[in-house]
C-alpha cells in the first residue's frame, strides 16, 4: 500500500488538533475558520485521514480510573512466526483498545481497558487462555502528564 501523501492543510490540521478542540457549539467550524477551513472541509479531510488509516483513532482522551474504570498496559514475548494470530486474538476482545509490534523480546504491546482493575485482570487471563502466552501486565501506579505533541 502506498504511503498516504499529506498536503500543508492535512498537516496543518492534524498538528492543530493535538492542542485541544474548543468548546462551543461548533468545534469543526471554531477550528476550521483558525485554518481558513470551512466546517465541512475540515471534517471531510478528518473522514480521509481516517479512512487512508493516517490516523487510526480521533478522539479524547478520558482519566478512565476517575470514572471507575481501568487501563493495563500489557507485553507479550510471541515468536514472529505467531504474531499475527496472537495479535487477531488480542484484537478479538472488547477490552483491548489497540496492539503494537515492537523490535524487542516483548514484541506485542497493548492496552487493556475496562470496567475496573478485576475485569482488566480477567481480560488478559482470558487472552493468555486463548492464546497459550503469558500476558505481562503493568497496570498503572502514578499518571503523569507530558502534554505530549507529534509535529507533523
Amino acid at each position: 500500500m502506498a504511503e498516504p501523501v499529506l498536503d500543508a492543510r492535512d498537516r496543518a490540521i492534524l498538528n492543530r488538533l493535538q492542542d485541544g478542540i474548543p468548546v462551543c457549539d461548533r468545534p469543526f467550524a471554531a477550528v476550521g475558520e483558525e485554518l481558513g477551513l470551512g466546517e465541512e472541509d475540515l471534517l471531510a479531510r478528518l473522514r480521509r485521514l481516517l479512512e487512508s488509516g493516517v490516523l487510526t483513532r480521533f478522539g479524547p482522551l478520558y482519566q478512565i480510573e476517575r470514572a471507575g474504570g481501568a487501563f493495563v498496559l500489557a507485553a507479550m514475548q510471541v515468536p514472529p512466526e505467531d504474531v499475527e494470530r496472537v495479535a487477531d486474538i488480542a484484537n478479538g476482545f472488547d477490552e483491548v483498545a489497540h496492539n503494537y509490534l515492537c523490535d524487542h523480546r516483548f514484541n506485542l504491546w497493548f492496552v487493556v481497558a475496562a470496567g475496573g482493575r478485576e475485569q482488566a485482570f480477567d481480560a488478559i487471563a482470558r487472552i493468555e487462555a486463548e492464546t497459550g502466552y503469558p500476558v505481562y501486565a503493568m497496570p498503572k501506579l502514578k499518571e503523569y502528564f507530558l502534554d505530549l505533541r507529534l509535529p507533523v
